[in-house]
């Protein structure tokens, strides 16, 4: 696995009608798609949210390849939590048994239950760094939390800091991709051998890291003090924000989308 592998952070250029929309309606209309992933309770609602994720993937014009390969750095997450509820889930009828391990058909269908859900909602996260760039991001969260500045809460700090968490993602990772290549050149062997071996090997990657990242802070904050940044009082935007069409539409697909999974759990769908 590549460190360029993660893909969440990472901003894909494009003039597609996702990229056009408000951060504002992109925010919220992920979390509603993230939050929808944890009430559904059958592969037939799952259905409904893998089609709209299929649908706004194709018109967002991102490469699912690309998409896809932010499933790498967790697929070993991914397979434990399948075997966690493959093996102790032991409802239901026993497909097969040896030893003291019972693998039951309940047990087969939430592993992959969770599997699934696990994948969309690495997609449906990525999608939205995907097609939104970072200042857009801070801007829309900022708005988003405005309201609540009124009983104190400083909403463009707070935004501008998960933003800048986001955004040093793919940083860190071309310093990490960076930094191996120079271990790497070195003698260094971070694929081959034991877990155990592996993971001795990246205590001479951490030391470097850490201190790139705190150089790349520094320069940051410097960066922030030479432009005259101090906060969100009086600051103006180049680019104003707001709804348009597309936004009212993206917001109908999500009620229309919230409304068939809300009719899903009374209809006999498995």
């Amino acid at each position: 696995m590549a460190v360029r592998d993660i893909t969440l952070g990472q901003y894909y250029p494009g003039e597609s009608p996702i990229h056009r929309l408000d951060a504002r309606t992109k925010i919220i209309c992920a979390l509603i798609y993230l939050v929808s992933l944890f009430v559904v309770q059958s592969f037939s609602a799952f259905g409904l949210s893998i089609v709209l994720l299929a649908v706004v993937v194709m018109i967002s014009r991102v490469p699912f390849r690309f998409i896809s390969k932010g499933l790498k750095p967790i697929i070993f997450l991914i397979i434990l939590t399948m075997i966690i509820n493959l093996l102790f889930n032991t409802s239901g009828t026993v497909l097969v048994e040896f030893w003291k391990i019972k693998i039951t058909d309940a047990g087969v269908y939430r592993a992959a239950f969770m599997g699934l859900r696990l994948v969309l909602l690495i997609f449906g996260s990525s999608l939205l760094t995907l097609t939104t760039k970072p200042i857009e991001l801070t801007d829309g969260l900022e708005k988003l939390l405005s309201p609540l500045a009124k009983i104190g809460l400083p909403a463009h700090e707070l935004a501008m800091m998960m933003t800048i968490a986001l955004r040093f993602i793919p940083t860190l990772l071309d310093e990490t991709d960076k930094i191996m290549k120079a271990q790497t050149a070195r003698g260094a062997d971070f694929e081959n051998g034991s877990l155990k071996q592996k993971a001795k090997a990246l205590i001479p990657l951490l030391v470097p890291l850490f201190v790139s990242a705190f150089r790349i802070a520094g320069d940051l904050a410097m960066a922030m003090e030479a432009r005259c940044y101090h906060g969100g009082s009086g600051r103006t935007r180049m680019n104003q924000t707001r709804f348009g069409r597309g936004d009212a539409m993206a917001f109908i697909v999500m009620i229309i989308y919230v409304g068939l999974l809300i009719g899903s759990r009374y209809l006999p769908l498995y």
